[in-house]
């Protein structure tokens, strides 16, 4: 007969045998008796476990999301009921529509107080069971070890995603002889689709007949760690390839076959070739609004062959011809097996005019002014240049995310954090601390920098947790581009709204202060000739960095699709 434990240390041996060795949370009364027993395991001899302690719940989560989305590991946060269960939900939803794997524990009421309105009780598994993968509450303890591995399985299986554990406190104190457990199937629940030949076959003689191919990559071709499988089947058909945001780091940017990015502010030409394609080629990727535009106009005159692992994206948006439901490790090497080496040299120069175009009307301009204020794709092209092609690139939302994506280099697998589907000001700071964490605990991404851009919205929105990165020291280099708006709701209200500037402007605090409170190095850049030697001395300096440019108040993300416009709309200027 084994000894007994309580249900809390339960929780602790069952996260251990998942092999989780970094928390995010915050402390509270409903998961204090977890916290006590996390004690003994963050230090001595049971030490198991980093945790990090944050400044707000909401933080846990995106930390967590950092953390997962640069290991490939599930993140972990941690937090009690209430109000700091609730602070987490907009983590999980944009977990969810980004398919990143975290696991978020709450603590909850004891089951005899549930339906009480007991103090911070709240119906967390109701809440967050439309935007996770899976929640469940774990009402006694002798369910631990089956709650938490089967919560770990559903979160990095298949389509990754998050999963919300509710802990009730009495489960957290019951006495269990813990059994580890091991749940690598769930009745109902196919994770991995079984590859189905014929579709194979089907999308492999589109491909081979095709004289005007276009691939569009997703991140699904991380999530399956498939990056060599994807050049491989790139490079044997010759086919040109662009990346939606969340796919940028998933085909190197020098890579020959890379055609730039998708999507509202993505590059001209791969936007503009969508609607001259004549087999579009979707890799783990969901046909996004801010990819297609208008859906009933969008790359008609194209064989469409939708590469997934999630049956349910198939068909949603744009009707497939072909349609292969599979891991993309799996169904990208089935399909290149069958393709006939090609060379379509002259439809890949045919974006050629194009990228040619955006070159002197947009990018130069944006890159290399030669007076004015400083423009947001000036700095981020002096920090891509600077860093370490291993670089991670972490942004939070807005046109800081717009004008960093497009003008960062991706050299290296899961390089870019930010907030896709939800798009989530505040994910920024919070992301690359998760990031920093994830880029030491694997010999894989060791020592990589982390870079994170923000706007000063997104900055102020969990500014908090630069009590975190002081505390932990997490070598985060934060490059604040500080226009005084909340730039891209700005930039719509000048374009659609008719210059009607309603509460954008913003009234901004001295972050030289604030940076001197948490004791971070600060420096401002105001004149372009300060520019390079700043980010040098950020990217060399130890641990954290705050980086304050001062932009120009009105600086534009271009090209722009306008919103529900058909792609090939798409602006190189402002009218």
């Amino acid at each position: 007969m084994k000894e007994k434990i309580t249900g809390s240390e339960a929780l602790m041996l069952a996260l251990k045998a998942e092999g989780v060795k970094t928390i995010f949370g915050y402390p509270g009364g409903s998961i204090m008796p977890v916290y006590d027993a996390l004690y003994d395991y963050t230090r001595g001899e049971k030490k198991a476990f980093d945790h990090i302690l944050v400044r707000h719940e909401q933080a846990a989560t995106h930390a967590a999301e950092g953390f997962a989305r640069v290991s490939g590991n599930v993140g972990v946060a941690l937090v009690t009921s209430g109000p700091g269960a609730t602070n987490t939900l907009t983590g999980v939803a944009d977990a969810m529509l980004d398919s990143t794997p975290i696991v978020v524990i709450a603590g909850q009421v004891p089951i005899g107080a549930l339906g009480t309105d007991a103090f911070q009780e709240v119906d967390l598994v109701g809440l967050a069971q439309p935007i996770s993968k899976w929640s469940y509450q774990i009402r006694h303890a002798d369910d631990i070890a089956w709650a938490v591995s089967r919560a770990f399985y559903i979160a990095r299986s298949g389509r990754p995603g998050p999963v919300v554990l509710d802990f009730p406190k009495n489960a957290q104190t019951e006495m269990v002889e813990f059994h580890a457990e091991k749940v690598n199937f769930v009745r109902s629940y196919v994770a991995y689709p079984t590859l189905d030949a014929d579709a194979v076959s089907e999308a492999a003689a589109l491909i081979n007949q095709a004289q005007r191919p276009l691939a569009l990559v997703g991140q699904g071709v991380e999530l399956g760690n498939a990056q060599r499988e994807l050049q491989a089947f790139l490079e044997k058909a010759d086919i040109p390839a662009g990346r939606t945001m969340l796919g940028l780091s998933a085909l190197p940017s020098n890579h020959p076959l890379n055609v730039g990015m998708l999507g509202m502010h993505g590059n001209y030409a791969v936007n503009l070739k969508e609607q001259e394609c004549d087999v579009l080629i979707a890799i783990g990727m969901r046909f996004s609004d801010r990819v297609t535009g208008n859906l009933s106009t969008y790359a008609r005159q194209a064989k469409i062959i939708h590469l997934d692992i999630d049956k349910s994206e198939i068909d949603k948006n744009v009707k497939t011809d072909v349609a292969v439901v599979a891991d993309c490790k799996e169904s990208l090497p089935a399909i290149t097996a069958l393709l006939h080496p090609a060379s379509h040299k002259e439809w890949r120069d045919s974006f050629l005019p194009l990228d040619e175009q955006e070159r002197i009307r947009v990018i130069e301009p944006a890159i290399h002014p030669t007076e004015g204020p400083l423009l947001m794709g000036e700095v981020v092209n002096a920090v891509a240049k600077a860093s370490p092609d291993d670089t991670i690139l972490v942004t939070d939302v807005g046109q800081n995310q717009l004008f960093a994506t497009r003008y960062f280099k991706y050299h290296h697998k899961r390089s870019i954090c930010t907030s896709g589907g939800l798009g989530t000001m505040g994910y920024g700071m919070p992301a690359a601390i998760g990031a920093t964490f994830a880029a030491c605990s694997s010999e894989d991404s060791s020592r990589r920098t982390v870079v994170c851009f923000m706007g000063d919205g997104g900055f102020q929105m969990n500014i908090q947790e630069l009590g975190t990165i002081m505390e932990q020291q997490a070598p985060v280099k934060m490059i604040l581009l500080n226009n005084n708006y909340l730039g891209n709701v700005r930039q719509w209200q000048d374009m659609f709204w008719k210059r009607r500037k309603s509460f954008t402007k913003m009234l901004n605090p001295c972050y030289e202060a604030i940076a001197q409170g948490y004791g971070i190095a600060y420096q401002a850049v105001v004149d372009r000739k300060d520019l390079a030697a700043a980010v040098q001395k950020m990217l060399t300096t130890d641990g954290p960095f705050i980086l304050e440019c001062a932009i120009m108040e009105e600086d534009n993300v271009l090209p722009m699709t306008p919103p529900g416009k058909n792609v090939d709309d798409m602006m190189l200027s402002i009218k």
